[in-house]
């Protein structure tokens, strides 16, 4: 592949002639790793001094940890006290994919166990800051072709001086990048804050909207509701060609309270309406979705039809209180008496359940437009750290 005027290939792809790339061992002055404290011992996690796991480097600033220990499991586990504004990054399980590539930044003075390592750059050659973003981009790609072990995948400390990185030649150029990346996290962690307020108030929506009120009754769902039990066609009816209607068989079909399509059946045994809150009657039992096609429903579910969306929100506040009615030995369930016996409160006027529903439906509304925004900024963030950290886009003046 020809490389444009003024940039070289690198192990991780084209970057600027200028750019540096070497080892971690010649951009930093130490490599550390802690302990744990005999666990016998209880007293020694009785303190006030913060110890970091591997399982909290979570892309993260970590300002408190899970445990704390006393200067007394320090001394006994010969710990180092780590500064704040140190780089972590995960080097065993690397095997597994919620610890493969994860890393942090202190936030406070710590001490870690054995499964974190701190890395110290030299200065004025390379900031923490833009070592963090780095690694956030390349550590899943490092993991794989770098880390050792039959069972469990690790880094030692020797592997973890030879990775290789990349660097802009000058502090400028790395706190620019840093920097940009730096905000947009900053923007992806308040959105995502304001998600779960948001959420956080529907609940308490949920509880104030749907407790029984004067002037509302209580019916068995089979009253108020057509409840179309699932049962699945035979396997050889299946197709994944698009021939006849989707088949919903449980969770696996549903996603963000929506029906999706994996499955096909050419013969329909029952069918559920685009429209029709669809809830699971299997392994678990209860989760409620809606379906936003026509389908045909696998015995792992049942359809429910309704006037309005008063059914599809009450179902999802009482969610969580199916357990109580499931049974089986291999496979929690309800079965048809259940599901039709079910006692729901409701309010006798019809413009009451629409206005409850309504104001339910603009908070999901509302919810979901958020999450679509926080997914776009996320895969903007890669877009960004792509260009940014192979040198395609630059921040600064180019000579």
């Amino acid at each position: 592949m020809e490389v444009r005027k003024g940039y070289k290939q690198a192990e991780f792809g084209v970057i600027p002639e200028e750019w540096i790339e070497c080892r971690f061992e010649d951009v930093m002055t130490g490599f550390s790793s802690g302990q744990t404290p005999y666990r016998a011992v209880e007293s020694y996690y009785r303190g006030d001094i913060p110890w970091i796991t591997s399982g909290e480097l979570n892309y993260n600033v970590i300002t408190d940890t899970i445990e704390k220990i006393t200067i007394e499991g320090v001394r006994a586990a010969n710990l180092k006290m780590i500064p704040k504004g140190t780089f972590l990054f995960a080097i065993t399980g690397l095997e597994a994919a919620g610890t493969r590539g994860s890393c942090a930044i202190t936030g406070i003075e710590a001490t870690t166990n054995q499964s974190c390592m701190a890395l110290y750059p030299i200065k004025n050659v390379l900031i923490t800051p833009y070592l963090y973003h780095y690694y956030i981009r390349y550590g899943n790609e490092l993991a794989f072709r770098y880390c050792q072990g039959t069972k469990q995948q690790s880094y030692t400390g020797g592997i973890a001086k030879k990775l290789p990185i990349i660097v802009p030649n000058t502090i400028e150029e790395q706190i620019t990048i840093a920097t940009a990346l730096s905000d947009t996290d900053a923007l992806i962690s308040s959105l995502e804050k304001l998600i779960e307020k948001k959420r956080a108030i529907k609940q308490g929506a949920m509880q104030e909207l749907l407790k029984p009120k004067e002037g509302w009754e209580v019916k068995n769902l089979g009253e108020i509701a057509n409840v179309n039990m699932g049962q699945s066609p035979l396997s050889e009816y299946y197709n994944k060609g698009g021939i006849g209607l989707p088949l919903i068989q449980g969770n696996a079909d549903i996603e963000n309270r929506k029906t999706i399509i994996r499955t096909y059946t050419s013969v329909v045994t029952k069918k559920g309406k685009i429209g029709d809150t669809i809830m699971s009657v299997r392994a678990p039992v209860g989760e409620i979705s809606k379906a936003t096609f026509d389908c045909c429903l696998g015995r792992g579910v049942c359809a429910i039809g309704y006037k309005n969306e008063f059914l599809f929100h009450y179902l999802i506040y009482f969610e969580k209180s199916w357990a109580k009615f499931s049974t089986g030995s291999t496979f929690d369930s309800v079965n048809s008496m259940q599901v039709k016996e079910l006692e729901i409160p409701i309010p006798i006027s019809n413009n009451e359940q629409t206005r409850i529903a309504t104001i339910l439906s603009d908070m999901d509304a509302e919810i979901t437009a958020l999450e679509q925004k926080l997914a776009k900024y996320k895969q903007i963030k890669q877009g960004m750290m792509q260009e940014l950290l192979t040198g395609r886009i630059r921040l600064i003046d180019v000579q």
